[in-house]
């Protein structure tokens, strides 16, 4: 595992400090503005236990104040991405809670949602294999999505006797791949193959196994060239106007985009176009 800690940059120091402290569920490394976050419990296809959920939610949290980091990368380790709670650690222990911790706990997951949901750099999740229950919310909350053909998403809650209510399923689901689909995922929690998540726009693409990785790089990297400042503009309007009417929506884009009229990559874009050239951001 690789830090990389920019001593100038007290915020960047206390992200990299949470980000390499003794993680045991997923490594973090850092390169060129992108971090890259793997779920590493391989043998057991990378489930989630209470302290991996709440590790990744301060991760994601934490994120807010990483200046340098400008984009993030999720995926597994070992051929699957995440097959959800741990069955024994998670599930087994759920069954002998109170309703206090209960809600304790299912609050905890919802927040993992809602970190990554509003921590202003685009997330690409690289989904190979086994993607599911928390796991495909983790997907689903992600920014883009790169999957390989073996790929395979199932919201597996009502297998274990739960609602297809969880983490923000019937919410975000519906939203990216329409009602009726999201429904029958939902209610059957049966999989859905990565053909079918192509067609649906459950996945922007697909890509050979052993190139996935590398494409969600690249990606994540152009990203992080861009003008970030803007990046993250435009992932908080995609959130807020979900609740917003379509004259609020307006005048809430009018604003933001004044605001970012205001930066320096807007000039910058201006003063490379005017000379033929191709503009630089910085994210400033």
């Amino acid at each position: 595992m690789k830090h990389y800690i920019s001593p100038t940059n007290p915020m960047r120091a206390r992200f990299n400090a949470l980000a390499s402290h003794e993680a045991t569920h997923f490594s973090y490394a850092f390169d060129a503005g992108v971090a890259a976050l793997t779920l590493n419990r391989p043998e057991r296809k990378n489930p989630l236990t209470f302290d991996a959920y709440a590790e990744l939610r301060d991760l994601f949290r934490a994120l807010n104040s990483a200046t340098d980091v400008k984009a993030v990368v999720l995926t597994g380790a070992g051929g699957n991405f995440c097959s959800g709670g741990d069955v024994h650690e998670i599930i087994g222990p759920l069954t002998q809670m109170t309703m206090p911790e209960l809600l304790e706990f299912t609050r905890m997951t919802g927040d993992l949602v809602k970190a990554m949901r509003l921590c202003p750099q685009p997330i690409v999740a690289a989904i190979d294999g086994i993607c599911a229950g928390a796991g495909a919310m983790m997907a689903l909350a992600a920014d883009l999505r790169l999957g390989t053909a073996q790929a395979t998403t199932a919201f597996l809650f009502t297998r274990v006797g739960l609602a297809g209510a969880d983490m923000g399923a019937c919410t975000l689901l519906p939203r990216l791949i329409g009602q009726g689909r999201a429904s029958e995922l939902l209610f059957t929690g049966r999989a859905m193959n990565a053909r079918e998540g192509l067609q649906w726009g459950f996945f922007n693409a697909l890509h050979e196994p052993q190139e996935l990785l590398g494409a969600a790089q690249k990606l994540a990297h152009e990203l992080a060239s861009g003008p970030t400042f803007a990046h993250g503009m435009t992932k908080t309007m995609l959130h807020q106007e979900w609740a917003m009417t379509l004259d609020q929506a307006i005048e809430a884009e009018a604003q933001a985009q004044a605001i970012c009229m205001q930066t320096q990559d807007f000039k910058r874009a201006y003063e490379a176009f005017s000379a033929r050239q191709r503009p630089v951001f910085k994210g400033d």
